[in-house]
């Protein structure tokens, strides 16, 4: 089941996103750090009704946002359809001990369903340009490669920008 998070689950989310940080560093992926992502940002995302929760045996087992705004680092991008009627995948985690299971899958099956379900014209995210198993995830979903931003606090790589249109 998919749904949308609460405040109180933010700590048994955060173990699940610093196990994800931990297996990410050490395949020499160095996407996410101790300055992100924060709890505060979880926190936020659950204010705004964006944070969702994926729950295996009554357990969380991953997490995804869904968005609709436009962070600043997006807007150089040349996107495929013109912005503002899009929604925006970030943090999307499963815990390390459950990925190789279709869970990603699922919640990206989620995130698109919701997509088209609120008319959205597009879906667009961004994946770190080290975690070549990400690009080949997305991209297999039909998502197109659009160009590269960069986010300073999380790596000196470009972080590359992808969009499904609906």
């Amino acid at each position: 089941m998919i749904r949308g998070a609460k405040i109180s689950e933010i700590p048994d989310i955060m173990v699940i996103v610093k196990a994800c940080a931990v297996a990410m560093i050490a395949k020499g992926i160095h996407q996410w750090n101790e300055q992100y992502p924060t709890s505060r940002a979880f926190e936020r995302d659950v204010e705004r009704d964006e944070l969702y929760v994926l729950i295996i045996n009554e357990k969380i087992r991953g997490t995804l946002v869904i968005s609709t705004f436009m962070d600043v680092e997006y807007e150089p991008v040349e996107w495929l359809v013109p912005n503002g009627n899009s929604a925006y995948i970030h943090r999307l985690s499963v815990h390390p001990s459950y990925q190789g299971l279709g869970y990603a899958r699922r919640l990206m099956d989620f995130a698109e369903k919701f997509a088209k379900d609120n008319k959205f014209s597009s879906v667009r995210l961004d994946t770190f340009s080290q975690n070549k198993r990400n690009q080949k995830f997305y991209e297999t979903r039909g998502y197109q490669r659009l160009g590269d931003i960069y986010y300073p606090k999380q790596s000196e790589h470009s972080f590359h920008c992808y969009e499904l249109v609906l």
